[in-house]
């Protein structure tokens, strides 16, 4: 009867070490959020509205955010360095970007609001590489990252508004001749969402509080028992709908796990 009691009492402990565990796990969310708009050249209006909005959403999810809003070179640098450090203590990592970028040589460059940049070769030593990050946060051998990029705009030493061909006015968000951002292979356990296709420039909105991306990121991310591959297909679902396929949402992934931003019945991830 003794040996049955302590079977008994050893299975309860291990469940409930397992729920700890469990729910240690889903609580361990950090996310860093940036959002860069009050840029000398080329000015965009939407990032810092986008990142605080971001922002909100990711705290009612159970994140503990990091917010910063248009960053120097040095702020963009120790905000991302400081994040890959603090990130060894969390499940789930995530780093969302409103801003400008552009690619150089096949690496991303996320552009801080003091940069000025007169040629190509500039960009590195002037801006935060985006591959840097990654191939920190890819040292991590548990949990797992997610990249959201909503920094494909153009070149904002030469941005004049383009006309669509229903005659509305947009500014993109990429930066370089080539245009957009290039693409990236995803280190296991990494999910990196772009707003647009690599290579192709994504739209930043004149009329409205956000951008077209992130607008429809915000519709979805609270959706229960959503799968985060179903989250972002939705998206560029809902994006390339509204810009008449003028922008289309893309990702690259090599999650080897389930997550859901927020849990479904039964704490459940998917259907």
């Amino acid at each position: 009867m003794a040996s049955v009691r302590r079977r008994v009492l050893v299975a309860f402990t291990a469940a409930l070490m397992s729920l700890s565990t469990a729910v240690a796990a889903e609580e361990a969310r950090l996310a860093l959020v940036i959002g860069n708009g009050a840029y000398k050249e080329g000015a965009l209006k939407n990032p810092v509205n986008d990142s605080r909005a971001v922002a909100a959403a990711l705290r009612s999810l159970g994140f503990e955010v990091i917010e910063r809003e248009n960053t120097t070179l040095r702020d963009l640098v120790t905000a991302l360095q400081d994040f890959s450090i603090r990130a060894r203590n969390a499940q789930v990592r995530m780093l969302y970007y409103a801003g400008h970028g552009m690619q150089v040589k096949g690496r991303n460059y996320l552009i801080p609001v003091d940069a000025s940049l007169a040629t190509e070769d500039e960009v590195p030593r002037k801006s935060a590489d985006v591959n840097d990050l990654l191939d920190r946060l890819a040292e991590l051998r548990s949990g797992m990252n997610l990249i959201v990029l909503d920094a494909c705009r153009n070149n904002p030493f030469n941005n004049l508004p383009t006309l669509t061909a229903d005659g509305r006015r947009i500014r993109n968000r990429a930066l370089g001749d080539s245009g957009g951002l290039a693409l990236v292979e995803a280190p296991r356990g990494t999910l990196v969402a772009f707003s647009t296709a690599p290579g192709t420039v994504a739209i930043d909105s004149s009329s409205q509080g956000h951008s077209v991306y992130t607008k429809h990121l915000l519709a979805n991310i609270t959706t229960s028992g959503q799968p985060v591959e179903l989250l972002f297909k939705r998206v560029r679902i809902a994006v390339a709908g509204e810009t008449h396929n003028l922008q289309i949402p893309w990702e690259a992934s090599s999650l080897v796990g389930d997550f859901c931003f927020k849990l479904g019945a039964g704490k459940r991830c998917g259907t």
